[in-house]
């Protein structure tokens, strides 16, 4: 659905009428004899689903922790820090409730996340959890450079090996920019060469892009022999992925295939899946008022067999104990479960809401514009049913002062989408190719027409 749709038609969406038929089920049952075994205590002995890697008998959690989005606190000058002890504090709990996969990045968090995150599990016995960190060399993808940022990593994470080692966000300009960033300096050959030190355990990659650079990486399996893969995978983009990104299930049944595990990011589309329209949340709680909708999420993607682990960036303790509790004595969907979840991907999609999963991949802005945050207002306001339509409406003036009133509060207002030049520097950083000063200047329309009254 194009996301200029006219007044009439904004948010002009209903139950059933508004659902085309859900078609196949969303997965197959069938567990091919290379598939992760599932391992997780049966229902009632109150354990974490737990999935063994067969390629090298890893017992792995079935939810894992994406250390991208660590409570942040101000330091005495101002600036974003990681507050270390709410990590701690998290860490403990997770390892306590068996999440034993923590996946990070130089590059998350400003460079913060790696040492934050090795602070937190030296804590504990190194055999007792599995690191999984990145060759993010997006900045500096020289041999020197991207040599430094492995061994730089060992000393920020406190360890001597890496259970998992991912070449950063693939895909997205092909082969071409592949060899750029790992062939071309011989950082392939050295990596490689590190997995056969023992050094790195096993050796993958992250993966953003469309079918034909999927395909293109993937070919290079008997060359390189990926160990496993990261994918981007979740309901809506299991048959909906948006942008220059790939269709989940094409990349799960094609990994499936080869049998090469499967490590899940955005299960929550950033959150946005726990943040879902009223009418999709309605339906949620009419079919389990007791399940969190973000839980609908999980399930969907730990009942697919392939998947090793599925990461959560929780930022919040409350986030931590629901996601545990659902990964505990987990309850996979069945046939009906799955075309019920279809006909919500569909629903959710017909709302013109923007595709941001909240990487802030595209901060800082040069200009300043907050744009995750731009974003994260406008989508929570077309869900909620909070975002004026036109003035034919009953409560119009309402919820036009009440928009205005929350987005100078939300956003300070040299940070808003007003201020956005379209330099579009911006853009080749998004993971989901969204056209952000597009997006921006269409939400900077719409608020001036609020202003306006115009409408």
């Amino acid at each position: 659905m194009e996301k200029n749709i006219s007044r009439r038609d904004f948010l002009k969406v209903t139950g059933a009428g508004a659902v085309a038929a859900a078609t196949a089920v969303a997965c197959s049952n069938d567990k091919t004899k290379t598939s992760p075994t599932i391992v997780g205590a049966k229902s009632g002995e109150g354990k974490m689903e737990m999935r063994k890697n067969e390629h090298n008998g890893d017992n792995v959690s079935l939810l894992g922790y994406g250390c991208m989005r660590w409570p942040m606190i101000k330091d005495e000058n101002g600036k974003d820090i990681i507050d270390q002890a709410k990590v701690n504090e998290m860490v403990d709990y997770a390892m306590a409730h068996g999440v034993n996969y923590y996946d990070t990045s130089p590059a998350y968090l400003q460079g913060q996340s790696e040492k934050a995150t090795g602070i937190a599990l030296s804590r504990y016995d190194r055999k007792s959890f599995y690191i999984a960190t990145k060759l993010s060399n997006f900045g500096d993808a020289s041999e020197k450079g991207s040599i430094k940022m492995y061994h730089d990593s060992f000393d920020e994470m406190q360890t001597d090996y890496f259970d998992y080692y991912l070449l950063h966000s693939i895909g997205s300009g092909g082969l071409p920019a592949f060899s750029k960033r790992y062939v071309d300096n011989g950082m392939m050959d050295f990596v490689m060469g590190e997995r056969e030190k023992g050094k790195i355990r096993q050796m993958g990659f992250s993966f953003h892009g469309n079918q034909n650079e999927f395909d293109q990486l993937i070919a290079l399996h008997d060359k390189y022999h990926w160990d496993f893969v990261q994918i981007q995978m979740n309901y809506v983009d299991w048959r909906h992925a948006s942008g220059n990104n790939t269709n989940a299930e094409y990349l799960y049944e094609k990994l499936d295939s080869l049998g090469i595990p499967i490590t899940v990011m955005e299960p929550l589309q950033g959150g946005r899946l726990s943040r879902v329209p009223e009418i999709v949340a309605q339906q949620f709680k009419e079919r389990n008022p007791d399940a969190s909708v973000g839980s609908w999420a999980f399930r969907f993607v730990g009942s697919h067999p392939r998947i090793l682990t599925t990461l959560s960036g929780m930022t919040y303790m409350e986030h931590l104990v629901d996601n545990v509790n659902t990964f505990t004595d987990f309850q996979y969907m069945n046939d009906e479960e799955l075309v019920f979840i279809e006909k919500m991907a569909v629903l959710i999609k017909e709302f013109p809401t923007v595709d941001c999963n909240d990487c802030k991949y595209c901060m800082p802005c040069p200009y300043g514009i907050n744009i995750p945050d731009i974003f994260r207002y406008y989508n929570t306001m077309v869900n909620e049913g909070a975002a004026p339509q036109s003035q034919d409406q009953e409560n119009y003036r309402k919820l036009r002062r009440d928009y205005l009133t929350k987005y100078n509060k939300a956003i300070p207002t040299l940070r808003q989408a007003d201020h956005c030049i379209g330099c579009r520097q911006c853009e080749s950083h998004c993971p989901q190719s969204i056209r952000i000063p597009n997006e921006l200047q269409r939400i900077d329309a719409y608020i001036e027409k609020l202003k306006q009254g115009t409408l």
